[in-house]
């Protein structure tokens, strides 16, 4: 197995114990275990918990940040690539609370131990949200209604019973936002 196959490999074993144990509870036995390789050779690819947890998100926030950049740039209408850009942003979250009954400790802890990447990965979003603003809704003033546009999905970052629910809400937001620009009318 190759390095970054086996970094990979270590990654998808840790997901699946913070998903199963949480944080707090999963050891690096069970991350070793999980992925099939004693403790001492996963501590050569992973220092710790903490680690393993940083690098896995920083994966999923660049996947996401992939998915975002591509809904941007691909067809549509300017509203159907800011709503699937959006979506990309909304479903990383969704995804966690589907599959975890330890997602509240995840989202909580995961802001603490990645604040560095959550930070950079906004900054990204923001900058994409801008560019596209500026070269597809020349009428709105880009800076504060990528603001608005992140502001919305992140307001529906929630748990709810029907996770169908939040990617219908950003919709329909995203469709009154921009038809509310001055030029759209």
């Amino acid at each position: 197995m190759l390095e970054d196959e086996r970094v990979e490999a270590i990654l998808d074993a840790a997901y699946d114990c913070f998903r199963i144990h949480g944080v707090r509870r999963t050891t690096m036995e069970d991350i070793a275990r999980r992925v099939g390789l004693s403790r001492p050779v996963v501590y050569q690819y992973v220092r710790n918990k903490e680690d393993a947890f940083h690098r896995l998100a920083a994966r999923l926030l660049q996947e996401t940040l992939e998915r975002f950049r591509a809904a941007l740039a691909g067809a549509g209408s300017p509203t159907e690539r800011l709503v699937a850009a959006l979506g990309a942003k909304v479903d990383l979250t969704l995804r966690v609370w589907r599959e975890s009954p330890h997602a509240q400790e995840l989202l909580g802890e995961g802001v603490q131990l990645t604040s560095d990447l959550l930070e950079d990965f906004h900054a990204a979003l923001r900058r994409e949200l801008v560019a596209a603003v500026e070269a597809d809704l020349p009428d709105a003033d880009a800076p504060e209604f990528a603001e608005l546009l992140l502001a919305l999905a992140h307001g529906l970052e929630v748990h709810g019973a029907d996770p169908d629910v939040p990617l219908r809400r950003l919709r329909q937001g995203v469709t009154l936002l921009v038809a509310g620009l001055p030029g759209s009318r």
